[in-house]
């Protein structure tokens, strides 16, 4: 159905060394536990799955590296968070098309975030930005 609540819980960035030569940024996000929780809306109580995620980015050569975790809050009809539950006690998989909402949202809010980090400790940038591209003109 929706997400209805992001968070960070740890927000780690740390530079090693200045970098030297050809830099590579490998970014990842991983799914790394759901859980069901009570959510009250109003007077009535529904429940929701809680989806615990890491972002990481890692230089090579090792300069340095953003760890990013955090929680998606998930609200979904209580039938199929059931089948979603069960589905990821059993083989730690969920379905496509909630995965890619999931994973959506916290690529959009992580890079952001890895962005501003990589600023304030002075690391590459993770995310590929815009360059101006000046060409000659003949008069």
């Amino acid at each position: 159905m929706t997400v209805v609540s992001f968070n960070f819980t740890k927000i780690r960035a740390e530079k090693k060394e200045a970098a030297k030569g050809k830099v590579s940024i490998d970014n990842n996000v991983s799914i790394i536990n759901v859980e069901e929780k009570d959510l009250a809306i109003g007077a009535s109580k529904q429940k929701a799955l809680s989806f615990t995620f890491e972002f990481t980015c890692k230089y090579t050569p090792s300069m340095g590296s953003i760890n990013l975790t955090g929680n998606v809050l998930y609200l979904e009809e209580s039938k199929k968070s059931k089948e979603i539950m069960d589905d990821w006690k059993k083989n730690k998989k969920l379905p496509k098309d909630m995965m890619a909402k999931i994973i959506t949202v916290v690529l959009n809010k992580s890079n952001v975030q890895a962005l501003i980090l990589s600023n304030e400790v002075n690391l590459p940038s993770p995310v590929p930005l815009p360059k101006v591209q000046v060409e000659n003109q003949k008069a």
